[in-house]
């Protein structure tokens, strides 16, 4: 196709005028090994980022920086208009109260329930167990598992896991998700289950996120499709329009190769972007 017209996504709620996330010149290295060089980006408020890139290119990296498990090496990560690079630690744990993270595989804690893993933040911070309860059963509900309530994991299929795990990241009601490769090792028909969840957070409550994913299907449907809250389903939006506040970054050799929108990346005559979309 020769252009690829944009929709507008719904608006977000009301945010402050700085980005959510900035990365200026950030670099990273372990041990010999440069991960990172010069990277920079933004994420704007209820924008979605999908981090694309070889295995190995630090994509995960870029996660952990963001939410202050990493320190860079050189640079300056900001997050909600703070600091995180050089952030005391006290401070990074009150800042990740507005940040949900869904880890890789799901991370889930065998020995608890699903009520107990999806509420364990909230107990953590004390919240009364009536406030708790109701929670964990509207973010199980927004995940369509609150059937699943008092089982372990272990009674869950693969699926379900990472359904919980995203009930889990949301029950804080953050103003930023992070999502890990959340299809990761799941087959084609749960991976789009997992992105419908995506997407319905995105255009129901407009969080701004960053998205790993090895799976280039998945990108394209979030930046093609819309959740429609009347029929509760993913439908293409219409006459090959893609969504203006889904957009792509894609490393390659500790660089940021790309920076832009679908239209963009879609008609990119670098050669490396070409033959990683082929």
């Amino acid at each position: 196709m020769d252009t690829v017209p944009t929709l507008e996504a719904p608006s977000p709620s009301p945010a402050p005028a700085e980005a959510t996330v900035v990365f200026e010149d950030v670099s990273i290295s372990f041990e010999a090994n440069e991960v990172l060089r010069g990277i920079s980006f933004r994420v704007a408020p209820g924008e979605t980022r999908i981090l694309l890139g070889p295995a190995g290119v630090g994509k995960s990296v870029v996660l952990k920086l963001t939410n202050g498990l990493l320190r860079p090496d050189s640079g300056r990560i900001t997050v909600f208009g703070q600091e995180v690079s050089s952030m005391p630690e006290d401070d990074l744990y009150i800042l990740r109260d507005r940040i949900g993270m869904v880890f890789q595989e799901g991370a889930l804690f065998d020995s608890l329930t699903v009520h107990d893993n999806v509420a364990y933040r909230l107990i953590e911070e004390h919240v009364s167990p009536d406030e708790i309860d109701r929670r964990v059963l509207e973010a199980l509900r927004f995940v369509e598992l609150e059937h699943t309530v008092d089982k372990l994991p272990s009674q869950l299929s693969g699926g379900m896991r990472r359904r919980v795990a995203i009930a889990r990241a949301i029950v804080s009601r953050p103003d930023l998700l992070l999502y890990d490769s959340p299809t990761g090792g799941l087959d084609p028909i749960t991976s789009t289950t997992i992105i419908e969840l995506v997407m319905k957070q995105r255009d129901v409550y407009g969080t701004s996120s960053l998205l790993v994913t090895h799976r280039l299907q998945d990108a394209f449907t979030l930046a093609t499709h819309r959740f429609n809250q009347q029929s509760s389903k993913m439908e293409p939006l219409p006459d090959g329009t893609v969504n203006s506040n889904t957009t792509f970054l894609l490393l390659h050799d500790g660089k940021l190769e790309f920076d832009g929108t679908t239209h963009d990346l879609i008609h990119s005559n670098d050669p490396f972007l070409k033959k990683y979309l082929s």
